[in-house]
């Protein structure tokens, strides 16, 4: 630790997140329900992306049981867009387990926390401190860097140990969530604003310039560029959509047909790889849109195509539908095809 002491520091912490914290829709609660499904869509993610996710799911779903009782494909329409699927698919497994096993209600123990799926050390410490007051560190991205600058930390075991040290034992969540805010809005990755950090005079790594040793990290998987096609196939005013498989990239989502493809030559072997023997009045482009799924880099080319109404009856199986435009919302589709949908609608503004 350094010279100052650690209830120096608690305080110092407190009094500038009272002071200067963000008014969060998830800051106004200690429902352990809420703190659970926030700090789930936070991971990874921007904390002005999460807010009308965050509210527009609580609403949906206001507690477990209602979250337990939706179906799969409701809770993925309304994790739409916010990535990382996989999350939403662990909030309904959890739900299940709580409602079966926990009457319902999150534990307030560390061990049971850990055991449910999707929830790891920092999500457990998070719902403990904030929801129960249970004096448990969360150490997030944020907090790791605020705790590695203020003890030049060298491990995992030199982090936890400062982290069980610092945590406040009268008001552990707000602790917690001041190491996060700091992180987030001072104690930045590049240029930190020192000169207004409540700890700066406790910091050796602002009043000497000395920098903490860096854990090593793992490589990091190469960025590469894909080229992803996209059909919009549309039947009497309605577009065809293909639900992806349960597992792999965009599992279980409803997306406009097409795929990766290193370097597409040629518009029609597209088509006959997913609209196989279909009629159609060949396909125009469109544009193109631009996306990021994990390491790919994508540029996706959409083209249209008005298919003849006999096409129609070729795709009533469930992994194909005809979705009306102003049903589309109600579909867990991924980023990708909304963007299209976006495309098709500027593009038919410019050429009515």
């Amino acid at each position: 630790m350094p010279a100052a002491k650690p209830a120096i520091i608690r305080r110092r912490l407190l009094s500038w997140y009272e002071a200067h914290k963000r008014d969060l829709p998830w800051r106004r609660t200690s429902d352990p329900y809420a703190i659970w499904i926030s700090e789930t869509m936070l991971q990874q993610t921007q904390v002005s992306t999460v807010i009308p996710y965050y509210n527009r799911f609580m609403k949906a779903f206001p507690n477990i049981k209602a979250l337990d009782r939706a179906p799969l494909s409701q809770v993925l329409g309304l994790w739409s867009g916010l990535g990382y699927y996989r999350r939403a698919e662990n909030l309904k497994k959890t739900a299940r387990i709580l409602a079966a096993r926990h009457g319902a209600q999150l534990p307030d123990d560390f061990k049971k926390l850990r055991a449910l799926p999707g929830i790891g050390d920092y999500t457990a410490g998070a719902i403990l401190s904030i929801a129960f007051g249970k004096p448990r560190p969360a150490v997030d991205g944020n907090a790791r860097r605020v705790l590695t600058r203020l003890f030049l930390l060298s491990g995992e075991s030199e982090l936890r140990d400062a982290a069980l040290r610092l945590v406040s034992k009268t008001s552990p969540g707000q602790f917690n969530q001041s190491l996060m805010e700091l992180g987030s809005v001072l104690c930045t990755p590049k240029n930190p604003r020192c000169d207004q950090c409540p700890v700066a005079s406790s910091c050796p790594t602002y009043r000497y310039g000395r920098r903490p040793a860096t854990r090593p990290l793992r490589k990091a998987a190469q960025t590469r560029s894909v080229t992803w096609p996209l059909v919009i196939g549309r039947c009497n005013g309605k577009l065809l959509l293909r639900r992806r498989t349960a597992k792999g990239i965009l599992a279980g989502l409803w997306e406009f047909p097409g795929g990766e493809n290193a370097s597409p030559r040629h518009l029609q072997p597209l088509f006959e790889g997913h609209l196989a023997g279909i009629e159609n009045s060949g396909g125009r482009a469109i544009g193109d849109i631009s996306h990021a799924i994990t390491n790919r880099r994508i540029r996706a080319p959409v083209f249209l195509i008005e298919l003849a109404p006999a096409a129609k009856a070729r795709f009533d199986r469930p992994r194909w539908r005809w979705v009306a435009p102003a049903a589309l919302d109600r579909y867990p589709t991924s980023s990708m095809t909304r963007k299209a949908f976006r495309l098709l609608a500027e593009y038919e503004k410019r050429h009515p």
